[in-house]
């Protein structure tokens, strides 16, 4: 019988790949047979990852570009053609957050910094939109594509302080139920368009949010955990399994959905 979850030589475009997450979720790929391409800013974050991996035999390559430069991300996509014939898998891993687009406990909503809120938004909403659209035109071509984006559980649950982050990832979450009626729709059934939503995670982002410089966890950090029926923050492995099932064909019939990934944090009720 057919191994629906095969993923081997399914070329796999990583945005903010050279990331704590997009790190991981490249090495997986890689593992499990895809040819993984890994797209960040950092040109010597990509170049790294990409040379760490090559020496374990993997087929990676890594390029430069800016998820909110339009023109970067075509040139990048005429290469990545180029050099494997086309794009199966778009994962779009790029985002994060700044301290302006929050609103910590000593300050209201009038103090929010509206710049820094807009480059949260452009950052984690139009750094979905772009690649999409630039990547999905070579998938139409296919008639075949999978793209998963990486929403948040603070779409889901408007967190506290947060409020840039969670308004774009809400943002996230819908325009990828759009899009699943959009491609599926006009280009065929191929074409499937999907998100994570990531509970708790430790990254360089929320890392002094969550815990001490001693590594003990703040207040809110232990509230997070009080939430959590699994007791925990996340693991980055813990998202692979998702990752993996959406990539390939055996969540072939599933499009615009949102898998949430969060050691229970959705559901606990007191």
């Amino acid at each position: 019988m057919e191994n629906l979850f095969n993923v081997k030589g399914l070329v796999t475009v990583i945005t903010g790949g050279g990331g704590i997450l997009g790190r991981g979720m490249s090495e997986y790929m890689c593992s499990q047979g895809a040819k993984v391409v890994i797209l960040d800013r950092c040109r010597d974050a990509a170049k790294n990852l990409e040379e760490e991996l090559k020496v374990k035999g993997y087929d990676v390559a890594s390029y430069c570009a800016d998820v909110l430069v339009k023109e970067e991300l075509e040139e990048v996509a005429n290469q990545i053609v180029a050099k494997y014939g086309r794009i199966d898998v778009l994962v779009n891993a790029a985002g994060g957050n700044m301290a302006g687009a929050t609103i910590p406990p000593d300050k209201t909503i009038f103090d929010l910094e509206i710049e820094a809120f807009r480059k949260v938004v452009d950052l984690n909403l139009f750094g979905t939109v772009l690649p999409t659209m630039v990547f999905a035109k070579v998938m139409v071509k296919q008639k075949k594509g999978s793209i998963i984006n990486i929403s948040s559980e603070s779409a889901i649950r408007p967190l506290t302080r947060v409020v840039g982050y969670s308004a774009s990832k809400a943002a996230v979450t819908n325009f990828t139920k759009y899009m699943a009626t959009e491609l599926a729709t006009k280009f065929g059934e191929g074409l499937r368009v999907n998100a994570m939503a990531p509970g708790f995670f430790l990254t360089e982002q929320n890392r002094t949010l969550m815990t001490n410089p001693d590594g003990s966890l703040t207040a809110r950090g232990e509230k997070i955990i009080d939430h959590t029926p699994f007791g925990r923050f996340g693991q980055p492995e813990e998202l692979f399994g998702t990752l993996h099932w959406l990539a390939s064909d055996a969540s072939k019939f599933v499009t615009g959905t949102l898998t949430v990934i969060d050691g229970g944090f959705d559901a606990f009720a007191i």
